[in-house]
């Protein structure tokens, strides 16, 4: 029976509460960016190295300022890499900004049209950024079996596209990411393609051990108010899993019991 008190997870030898990961582009500002992390409740913040100032441009508006370290985990991310080459010089790019920092979220496209993962040049440059030290978050198709290769490799956590980044189409192949669950001996979190707060309620409901969005936040007409639905949803998927659904039925059930009817 679930106990209703801690429901804290682990990543990288860490511990945190929020099992929601929020993305800090395409926001309006960096006021905006600030509002909608802090109202999603997220403790780790994705950052992507190539096209946000973490102080490698001096005199320009710095992420860090407005989400400091210290009260956020700061996840670099390789958006924008093609080739595990690319991929691992932007991850070793982030450990020198970020004193040390080891862990990081590896993606690498393969379709500039789908932003579908070149699995390939992923297991490539996992293999790479793993035995360097590095605690990777990997971007992965929704194939159990690349899943499970990555884990193998050494990956902190394996993060299964739900749909195509940025299109919002919600999970397409539950039963996909369900077996990749089922099979995983490290954090498994749904990675792009939520659009609004059910889907990441039936992300968690599926067993995920987190979800990680932006656009759906960012390209909200609110995005703060949007930043607090997602929060909320993740809650109430991943207390409906530890509750444990009720079976599916093909015939009705009366709540109330039909003896001892007043006749």
């Amino acid at each position: 029976m679930a106990e209703a008190g801690d429901d804290s997870w682990r990543l990288g030898g860490r511990t945190f509460r929020s099992r929601l990961l929020v993305g800090t582009g395409k926001y309006k500002d960096l006021e905006e960016t600030r509002r909608a992390v802090v109202a999603s409740g997220a403790e780790i913040v994705t950052v992507a190295v190539r096209r946000t100032n973490l102080g490698q441009n001096p005199g320009e508006p710095n992420l860090l300022e407005v989400l400091p370290p210290d009260r956020f985990t700061i996840l670099p991310n390789t958006a924008g890499c093609y080739t595990a080459e690319e991929a691992v010089r932007t991850c070793r790019l982030a450990r020198e900004l970020l004193d040390d920092h080891r862990l990081v979220k590896l993606e690498v496209i393969g379709d500039k049209g789908s932003l579908f993962p070149d699995m390939v040049e992923t297991i490539k440059a996992a293999e790479t950024l793993v035995a360097e030290g590095f605690e990777v978050m990997v971007y992965t198709t929704d194939d159990p079996v690349a899943a499970k290769r990555l884990e193998g490799i050494g990956c902190v956590a394996v993060m299964p596209l739900a749909a195509p980044i940025g299109s919002g189409l919600g999970i397409r192949n539950p039963f996909n990411i369900r077996l990749i669950v089922e099979n995983a001996r490290v954090p498994i979190l749904v990675d792009a393609g939520v659009g609004t707060a059910s889907d990441a309620a039936v992300a968690m409901e599926l067993g995920c051990d987190g979800v990680l969005m932006n656009t759906a936040i960012a390209a909200a007409r609110d995005p703060v108010l949007m930043a607090q639905a997602m929060r909320k949803g993740v809650e109430a998927g991943r207390e409906a899993y530890r509750a444990g659904r009720m079976p599916r039925k093909t015939a009705a059930d009366p709540s109330s019991p039909l003896a001892g009817l007043v006749t």
